[in-house]
């Protein structure tokens, strides 16, 4: 591995590197958290699996559109700026989400959805700042291993995950009542915190192009290049198979070893992976290219879904997990370091925006995407079984995503089905004390517990049904990468191979 110290062209490189890391450790921390909250938000709030695939989609979402215009404004606002305003957006997040239960309270279902959709948003515009902002920070730091040091930077969101899954895993354990939501979500504050002060009262550098003089014109038509717009649309299905897949894995993977701890455990064990082989990028890039890394990747994740879809075993979960999780290693960081490299004179925009479009093809298609697949497979399943049991867990509302309408399950009542009430008598008891009438299922809980457990069968494996299904057409994203970066390969083997581009006439770099 080599030294950054003697390779950064600034003498604070390896901290701004390292806050860089911390920034996007807290945004891992807080997706990792948020993923082990989202049954306690469907029963508490009685959400749809859609719903919170809205929820969780809606954090992507902000992240994307604050990342595209970050990309556009970072070298005139300044880096320190923006990381000062990622700093507030990410506090802010955290008072509105916690808020949820007050308005959930006030204005019930529907304004706790309000809360807890724009508190992600706000989440993830703390996070879209800081990508747009450290992603041409250290392609600027290191420019002559600019895919090593991007997946060093980014090997932080698993390491985050990492964190925030063992919270979740204690904090949420089977058969228990969980810490209460708001203290897990608030967890996220403490890496929040470090990134501030690493980064307080630090020189930042410009980007490649700006100190290079390049012109904002320049840079903006960078975008327009044949080639950039074949890299845009990668990154677009990189953004839904890897973050969209993410907000769900925990709890499907659950759901087929029948242990919600269990998911959170694979969750650390696959993020463990990604940690340990992002470090490792470099070496692996001067062997078989960026392109080349890439396409062995985007195979592995087709292998890797398609066999978690199948897996009706702990110990093939594990195996399956392992190969995704090779598979989604390298994918982002990457495809980041490719734009820099092809694209140097694009300056924080090309990189910013092929960030951009992950994040946002992850908010409006990943997430939602991939939850609406367990609805309509897991309702459909259990219409095929049982319509009578359909009937009775059923949403009051039709789910739609891209044209397609399904009427999901009711998270709330499965969630009661789950636990046989313990929380419904819980919430009851809290009304009663209170002098408030009681939960509005409670009706439908004393005819629906009457077939309980011959419901829970059914519906059980309906759901499980559906996360698979969800998983098993997900992997034909990665297949139509592989098959983009195979052509992309064979096009730069016809033109004399893959080799970075360098602002000055230097010329490209020596050939992968």
């Amino acid at each position: 591995m080599s030294d950054g110290k003697s390779e950064g062209v600034a003498p604070n490189a390896q901290r701004l590197l390292w806050a860089g890391f911390m920034a996007i450790l807290a945004a891992g921390v807080g997706f990792s958290i948020r993923g082990g909250i989202l049954g306690q938000w469907a029963v508490t709030y009685g959400f749809t699996m859609t719903e919170l695939g809205d929820i969780t989609g809606g954090g992507l979402t902000g992240a994307g559109v604050i990342i595209l215009a970050g990309a556009f404004i970072a070298d005139k606002v300044g880096y320190g700026r923006l990381m000062a305003m990622a700093f507030l957006a990410h506090f802010v997040s955290a008072i509105v989400t916690l808020g949820a239960g007050y308005a959930y309270a006030a204005g019930g279902k529907d304004a706790a959805f309000n809360c807890l959709y724009w508190g992600m948003f706000l989440f993830a515009v703390g996070n879209g700042i800081c990508e747009a902002v450290v992603n041409p920070l250290v392609a600027s730091l290191f420019p002559s291993n600019k895919t090593h040091y991007l997946n060093i930077l980014h090997a932080g969101w698993p390491g985050g995950l990492i964190l925030g899954a063992l919270l979740s895993y204690f904090m949420n354990p089977d058969n228990a009542t969980p810490v209460d939501w708001k203290i897990q979500m608030s967890i996220f504050l403490i890496p929040v915190v470090a990134y501030g002060l690493m980064v307080f009262g630090q020189k930042f550098p410009k980007s490649e192009a700006s100190d290079a003089g390049v012109s904002y014109g320049v840079m903006f038509s960078q975008l327009f290049a044949p080639l950039m717009i074949i890299l845009l649309l990668l990154h677009v299905l990189v953004g839904y198979v890897e973050l969209g897949t993410d907000s769900w894995i925990a709890k499907i993977t659950g759901s087929i070893m029948a242990s919600k701890q269990s998911g959170l455990l694979l969750l650390v064990y696959t993020s463990a992976l990604m940690f340990a082989l992002r470090f490792f990028a470099g070496p692996i890039v001067h062997r078989i290219s960026p392109l080349g890394l890439l396409f062995v990747s985007s195979l592995l994740g087709v292998a890797g879904l398609q066999l978690l879809g199948s897996a009706n075993t702990v110990a093939l979960c594990v195996v399956a997990a392992t190969v995704y999780a090779c598979g989604k290693t390298f994918l982002w960081p990457t495809m980041l370091a490719v734009a820099s490299e092809r694209f140097p004179k694009g300056g924080a925009i090309t990189i910013g925006a092929l960030g951009g479009f992950g994040m946002l093809s992850a908010g409006l298609l990943g997430g939602p995407g991939i939850g609406f697949k367990q609805d309509y497979n897991a309702s459909t399943k259990l219409k095929e079984n049982s319509e009578a049991v359909y009937e009775r867990y059923k949403a009051q509302e039709e789910n739609s995503f891209l044209g397609y309408k399904v009427v999901g399950l009711d998270g709330r009542k499965v969630g009661v089905l789950d636990d046989g009430g313990k929380e419904l008598d819980r919430a009851n008891k809290i009304l009663t004390d209170a002098g408030k009438p009681a939960d509005e299922l409670t009706g439908w809980w004393a005819d629906a517990q009457k077939s309980a457990p011959e419901d829970k069968k059914v519906v059980d494996e309906a759901v499980l049904y559906g996360g698979r299904r969800a998983l098993q057409l997900t992997s034909y994203v990665p297949l139509a990468m592989a098959a983009l970066y195979l052509l992309l390969i064979l096009g730069f083997q016809a033109t004399g191979g893959y080799k970075a581009v360098h602002i000055g006439g230097a010329g490209p770099s020596e050939k992968h």
